[in-house]
C-alpha cells in the first residue's frame, strides 16, 4: 500500500484527526494574533504541545498548514518562525484589507440585527470610558469589532480571508501603535453606529476611513525613524 493510500486510510479510520489538527492549527493563529506567540523567534515544539495538550502529530501538521497560509517561515536548520512582515508587505496587507473590510462593513449594515450592533457599540464606550489603552485591550476590542463584522458579512471565504489578512498584519509591530489606540476607539464606534443605523455606504466609508488611519499613522511613524 503506498504511502499516500495510508494517509488516506488514517483519515477515514480516525476522522477526529483531521478535527484536532484544525483545532490546534485555529489555537496556534490565535495565539499569533494576540502575541503569545513572537515574531522571529522558533518555535518551541514541546512546550507548545504542553501548552494546547496534543502530540506532535496534530501540532506538526498545525506547523505545516501554517507554513503553507503565510504565517510561518523555516530558517536556518529547519526552525520555524512566525515571520514579521516588512513594512513594504504590512502595507500591502492593509490595501488589501481596505478593500475587503470596506465591502464586509457595507453588507454587515444590512445583515447585523441592531442588538448586536448595540452590544458591540456598549463594549466601545465602556472601553473608552475606562480608558485601558494597553496593547492586550485594544487587542481584545479590535478584534471584538472586526470579527462582528466580517461574521456578518454573509460570505464565508470573504471572513476567512479578512480573519487572516488580519492575524498577518498582526505579526507587524505586535504590540501596536499606542497613539492610535483610543482614536482607533473612536473610529470603531462611528463605524458601529453607521451598521447599526442600516447605512451600509456610511459603514464602508467608515471602515475605509479606519483603515486608511491606521495606515497613515504607521507610514507616519516609520518614515521618521
Amino acid at each position: 500500500m503506498s504511502e499516500t493510500q495510508t494517509d488516506v486510510d488514517n483519515i477515514f479510520l480516525n476522522p477526529g484527526s483531521e478535527d484536532l489538527t484544525e483545532a490546534t492549527y485555529r489555537q496556534l493563529l490565535e495565539m499569533i494574533q494576540q502575541g503569545r506567540i513572537p515574531t522571529n523567534m522558533p518555535l518551541q515544539e514541546r512546550a507548545l504541545a504542553a501548552a494546547l495538550g496534543v502530540s506532535r502529530t496534530p501540532l506538526r501538521e498545525a506547523f505545516s498548514r501554517l507554513v503553507g497560509g503565510g504565517f510561518a517561515t523555516r530558517v536556518g536548520r529547519g526552525q520555524l518562525i512566525v515571520k514579521e512582515p516588512t513594512l513594504r508587505e504590512y502595507l500591502e496587507i492593509l490595501q488589501l484589507r481596505i478593500l475587503l473590510e470596506g465591502e464586509s462593513a457595507f453588507a454587515a449594515a444590512t445583515r447585523m440585527p441592531t442588538a448586536q450592533a448595540q452590544s458591540v457599540i456598549s463594549a466601545l464606550t465602556a472601553h473608552r470610558q475606562g480608558r485601558d489603552f494597553s496593547a492586550s485591550e485594544n487587542h481584545r476590542i479590535d478584534n471584538l469589532v472586526h470579527q462582528t463584522i466580517a461574521a456578518h458579512c454573509g460570505n464565508a471565504m470573504l471572513e476567512n480571508m479578512i480573519f487572516d489578512l488580519r492575524i498577518k498584519a498582526r505579526t507587524f509591530d505586535q504590540n501596536g501603535t499606542v497613539a492610535r489606540f483610543e482614536p482607533g476607539c473612536q473610529e470603531h464606534i462611528a463605524l458601529m453606529e453607521r451598521i447599526h443605523a442600516g447605512d451600509a455606504r456610511g459603514a464602508r466609508e467608515a471602515m475605509v476611513f479606519h483603515l486608511s488611519q491606521a495606515r497613515a499613522g504607521i507610514v507616519a511613524r516609520f518614515t521618521a525613524i
